[in-house]
């Protein structure tokens, strides 16, 4: 992926440094959260006085990861951050720069304003507007604050355990959570979590990957538009943005950790699903090719 000439973002915010104690002052009691695959404990959260924790989780849209504990151990450089994260900041700035122009164009073509998002840098934990962010969360986006979170050593992960190598499948990841930042602009992700409330589970779980599938779509999006606009794209690279949208599908992950895939608790989608939208989006290149929710047929 050709990036290093690429204009860089000043909506970085970089939290690596913080040295979070995981004692934020202001948050209400802590709630155990069960998500991810198999009811797996992921991470205790800091809910905001007065919100409605169900409310709360039904805002924060990931990407699913298995959240085993990772083996992966980093080198720290001089400055404490590990050994070429510096390189990766520098890269996810380029990206989240090249979807705010993106998007500012797209929504411009269709009569609205493009507000950009913000995107944080954490290692370990960080606050959110959602509550208390961590690594074993996997990336993710927050509507309360408009943030994207993440931490860098998720794409130790991302090449080593899923299997999912190369720079334009960490463009995907950030890509995929600017996706959501999008739905929130056009208010779908507010529909959606609105109807939520009022579903059964399987149903409310149906939403969601239609939700998902539908900022995979947004990234293909952005993918389509940034190659013929900046030329992005090297050989590979579409390869890899489909392989990383394969490695975290909802069947995988469940085979991997439970040795069965159970389709009604599906809440991004499958692998082959996430490639179809994700490709969608990348041959259209328009935002009419995203609407998930009309289709008969994932």
């Amino acid at each position: 992926m050709r990036w290093e000439d690429g204009r860089r973002s000043d909506n970085i915010e970089d939290r690596r440094d913080e040295g979070f104690s995981g004692q934020p002052t202001g948050f209400g009691p802590r709630l155990g959260i069960r998500g991810g695959v198999g009811g797996i404990l992921v991470v205790v959260v800091l809910l905001l006085l007065g919100v409605d924790p169900s409310q709360l989780l039904s805002q924060l849209d990931r990407l699913p990861i298995d959240t085993t504990p990772s083996s992966h151990q980093t080198t720290p450089h001089a400055n404490g951050h590990p050994a070429g994260q510096d390189q990766l900041a520098d890269f996810v700035s380029v990206v989240l720069a090249d979807t705010e122009d993106t998007w500012t164009t797209v929504f411009r073509e269709h009569g609205k304003g493009y507000s950009d998002p913000h995107l944080v840098l954490f290692s370990g934990a960080t606050r959110s507007a959602c509550g208390l962010g961590q690594a074993a969360m996997g990336p993710f986006y927050c509507p309360a604050d408009r943030k994207v979170y993440i931490d860098l050593s998720f794409y130790d992960d991302l090449r080593e355990r899923f299997g999912a190598p190369g720079d334009f499948a960490q463009a995907y990841v950030i890509a995929h959570e600017v996706g959501h930042h999008v739905q929130n602009l056009l208010g779908i992700s507010t529909k959606v979590h609105n109807a939520q409330q009022k579903a059964s589970r399987t149903q409310a779980n149906a939403l969601s990957v239609r939700l998902e599938l539908q900022a995979d779509c947004f990234a293909g999006l952005w993918a389509h538009r940034a190659h013929v606009s900046r030329d992005i794209l090297e050989p590979g690279d579409l390869e890899e943005g489909l392989r990383a949208a394969s490695a975290i599908g909802d069947d995988r992950l469940q085979r991997q950790s439970q040795g069965r895939v159970t389709p009604d608790s599906f809440t991004h989608g499958s692998s082959a699903q996430r490639v179809r939208w994700f490709k969608r989006g990348f041959q259209d290149g328009d935002i009419g090719a995203c609407d998930t929710f009309s289709a008969k047929q994932l």
